[in-house]
């Protein structure tokens, strides 16, 4: 018999915006522009819940956090991911850990990692050896590489405690 182990996708982009703030994992990052979206429109934090949803065979974060209610305007996503983290452990589900892979030409987001792992990890309940962030640049291709915003790609493993 196969333990109960599940991995989840998640994927998210976001065009960058004048004038709003720029948070990465959690993360504020001194840029005179941002993300734009919704919430804060961190793609890290959003790319992860839905590795997390997904893993555990739930909706989208589009579907617990619509872009349509004005209680998610501006929200914190660490608040979101502590929401989904709640939901999949009240469903029985631990993570195992999270995996991401951040796509940008511009800010320089090394430096901040163990920022980002520190903040991602307390939001989520687990520790900081269970996140791995990676950052890369488009090489100059597309609209990620013409430094018109940025992707993430999350993976997720859980398990059924």
């Amino acid at each position: 018999m196969l333990p109960n182990i599940r991995i989840g996708l998640g994927y998210d982009i976001h065009p960058f915006k004048d004038g709003r703030p720029m948070v990465l994992g959690g993360v504020s990052f001194d840029t005179p522009y941002g993300l734009d979206g919704h919430s804060d429109a961190d793609v890290l934090t959003h790319a992860i819940c839905d590795a997390l949803l997904g893993a555990a065979g739930l909706p989208d974060i589009g579907h617990y956090f619509p872009n349509t209610d004005p209680k998610y305007k501006g929200i914190d996503s660490q608040e979101l991911l502590a929401d989904v983290c709640e939901t999949l452990a009240d469903q029985g589900w631990t993570i195992v850990n999270i995996d991401s892979a951040l796509i940008a030409e511009k800010p320089k987001i090394y430096p901040r990692v163990e920022e980002m792992k520190t903040r991602l990890a307390a939001s989520a309940g687990i520790s900081q050896a269970q996140i791995g962030i990676k950052a890369t640049t488009n090489e100059k291709l597309g609209s990620l590489g013409r430094a018109e915003g940025i992707a993430a790609h999350a993976t997720a493993l859980i398990c059924k405690t």
